[in-house]
């Protein structure tokens, strides 16, 4: 069994370590607070800005998970390129199978409804995507074995904002834009599939996949289901200008990478997963 650091661990981090756990491993969370982690999970009180010292020794797998706190520009740089730098540098003499970078599908600039998949381009035109970038980049130069996970929307326990925005009757969608997104068992379940893919074939794992369900859809149709499966008044829809267009993502993201890998969502769809959360 494998001796795992999760660096930045929150409750997607929970979830995995958890899932870890329960399979043998030997897992630790790095975080500030560390009161949040569960028992199954060693607790490293400790800060990415910072310098890190006393890391656990003879870790075999990294998954960086630190989000920033704010939507500025300072907080993308401490969460994903100093925070990175401060702990692979804390692990420079160790032996790491493999790091894990957890990114976004933010980085994916298509706003007309386009496929998108691993090998589409990316932009970098926000401080937060241009930081995330950076992120990558370190990631996969850094003396380690790394893959990066784009993320799209995550939803799950303690994550019911549109849950929330619908049954208070506050929420409007706009026409014609795509979402993606994935619950958090299913991120947490991706994760854990890599490293076991990873423990029995290191060769196998490539360096990006993204993460999202397997259906793509339409923000509308998302709202108007969760308005109608929650009985609350249907949804305003808006028609957006050609200025809020630009500035919105609109892209339609493939699984199909991670599904080849034999990787099986819990939640294929937005509806299945909502239902769990109802």
């Amino acid at each position: 069994m494998a001796n795992i650091l999760i660096a930045g661990c929150g409750d997607v981090g929970c979830l995995l370590g958890t899932e870890l756990a329960q399979q043998g491993h030997k897992v630790f969370g790095l975080r500030r607070n560390i009161d949040a982690l569960p028992d199954c999970i060693e607790p490293i009180e400790a800060n990415l800005s910072t310098p890190i010292n006393d890391l656990p020794k003879e870790i075999d797998y990294v998954f960086y998970m630190a989000s920033a706190g704010k939507f500025k520009d300072s907080a993308y740089y401490q969460a994903y390129v100093s925070g990175l730098k401060n702990l692979l540098k804390a692990l420079k003499d160790q032996e790491i199978k493999r790091l894990f970078f957890i990114s976004s599908s933010s980085v994916f600039g298509q706003n007309e409804g386009e496929l998108v998949s691993e090998s589409s381009s990316t932009h970098d035109t926000s401080f937060s995507t241009k930081r995330i970038l950076e992120g990558e980049v370190i990631a996969l130069e850094s003396d380690f074995p790394s893959t990066v996970i784009r993320f799209g929307g995550i939803y799950g326990p303690g994550r019911t904002y549109l849950i929330d925005l619908v049954r208070s009757g506050k929420a409007h969608c706009m026409e014609d834009v795509w979402s993606n997104r994935i619950h958090s068992a299913d991120c947490a379940g991706m994760l854990t599939h890599l490293l076991n893919l990873n423990e029995d074939n290191p060769e196998s794992i490539e360096s990006l996949y993204v993460g999202v369900d397997n259906q793509p859809t339409l923000a509308c149709e998302v709202y108007e289901w969760l308005a109608e499966e929650l009985c609350v008044p249907e949804i305003q829809h808006k028609e957006a200008s050609e200025n809020a267009r630009l500035m919105r993502s609109n892209k339609r993201i493939s699984n199909a990478k991670i599904r080849a890998t034999g990787y099986t969502f819990k939640y294929p769809t937005y509806k299945e997963g909502y239902i769990a959360l109802f």
